[in-house]
């Protein structure tokens, strides 16, 4: 048996361990400490925006940017239903309830007709998932939420580094937010950001996220808080990560080109849509499978490469699907086709640094194979009948 491809992998091959192990000697280890202020300045700077707040993961992330917009109960947020549930439950966490939007088939992100259909007199906001690094339509999204006197977050959780018509995710939106998880192109492990320009509001997340303490005031707490706060520690993980984006860009791209290649004229595989304003962050390689044309379903795929000590990811199951969250949106009489399309078909492929060619090959030919046993075999019974 092959020694098992994994679907990711965390790179700490660069200056990780020699930060963290200064960061331990310094006795700074938790949410205070000089690594903390290089992330939060390095990671404003690379999103081009003025303020970067680190948080403990992407979730929390979500959680504060809705926190300090004042969402409250009663309140409604737009939401794709093709993301990961982190999306949905932050909105839960403030009392607010998402609002399931259908996705654009050429981007796989919300689609901006239909969130102004799902407009009502309790929308507060519309929160865009640049999904598996992909960017949302962006100008389209403020322009309606313009109109109706709303606010768009950007949730750049699987979107680092990408760009919309040449400007960063991070920087797009009223907010956004990023998560660090160690399955993503910069990790600690666990881990996230918030990005912002606006200077009061900036300065009203850092309030929420270190239990509402006062800045000027200590132990004097004004509002009830939150601690959302990511370590020194973990911070300088991210900060060696940082320093080594281009190399891992760079390695990541080429995953994705050779993919592309190797992968685009097997019979029933669809890449990934790109428009043409939008330029991917090479986060993880995604495919749909026609069932018809590849010769068996992508849930078929997935088992045999199981077999093959291959580990793949399905497509996010749609939240409005879910059961949290279904009643509500069988009520409001929700259809997202477009959604349950891509959920069904839609495989993520190792992706990681430190893939091999061989490794990336071997991925490759076993999909080729599945698709050569199988697709003959539809062949010959249609030939048959």
């Amino acid at each position: 048996m092959h020694p098992q491809i994994p679907v990711a992998s965390a790179d700490l091959s660069g200056n990780e361990e020699a930060f963290v192990v200064a960061a331990i000697r310094s006795s700074w280890i938790s949410s205070t400490g000089p690594y903390v202020a290089r992330f939060e300045g390095e990671f404003a700077r690379l999103c081009d925006v003025r303020f970067a707040l680190s948080v403990c993961n992407g979730t929390v992330a979500l959680h504060l940017a809705l926190l300090g917009l004042g969402v409250r109960p009663g309140d409604e947020v737009i939401v794709p239903s093709l993301t990961y549930v982190a999306t949905a439950n932050a909105v839960r966490y403030v009392g607010a309830e998402p609002v399931f939007v259908d996705v654009d088939p050429q981007t796989w992100c919300l689609d901006p007709a239909r969130v102004e259909e799902a407009i009502t007199r309790r929308t507060r906001g519309i929160l865009a998932v640049h999904l598996m690094g992909h960017p949302a339509d962006m100008d389209r999204l403020k322009q309606i939420a313009a109109v109706h006197g709303l606010w768009v977050v950007e949730d750049a959780a699987e979107a680092l580094l990408a760009r919309y018509k040449g400007r960063p995710v991070g920087s797009l939106g009223h907010v956004a937010t990023f998560s660090f998880f160690g399955n993503k192109l910069f990790t600690s492990g666990e881990g996230g950001a918030v990005t912002v320009n606006d200077e009061g509001l900036n300065t009203r997340m850092r309030i929420l996220r270190g239990q509402g303490m006062d800045p000027q005031r200590r132990y004097y707490f004004p509002v009830t808080g939150y601690n959302f706060r990511l370590t020194n520690v973990a911070c300088a993980i991210l900060c060696a990560q940082l320093e080594r984006r281009e190399q891992i860009m760079e390695r990541r791209r080429a995953i994705y080109a050779t993919y592309d290649r190797l992968l685009g004229g097997i019979p029933g595989i669809a890449l990934q849509p790109v428009a043409p304003w939008a330029e991917l962050s090479p986060w993880m390689y995604v495919v749909r499978i026609d069932a018809d044309q590849f010769g068996c379903t992508r849930d078929q795929l997935m088992s045999h490469l199981v077999q093959q000590n291959i580990e793949t990811r399905p497509m996010f199951v749609p939240l409005h699907t879910l059961p949290p969250f279904r009643e509500e949106s069988r009520r409001r009489g929700e259809c997202l086709p477009v959604t349950d399309q891509v959920s069904a078909s839609a495989v993520m492929l190792p992706t990681y640094t430190q893939l091999t060619p061989g490794d990336q090959g071997r991925v490759v030919d076993a999909i080729a194979a599945v698709q050569q046993q199988f697709g003959a075999r539809g062949t010959a019974q249609r030939r048959a009948a």
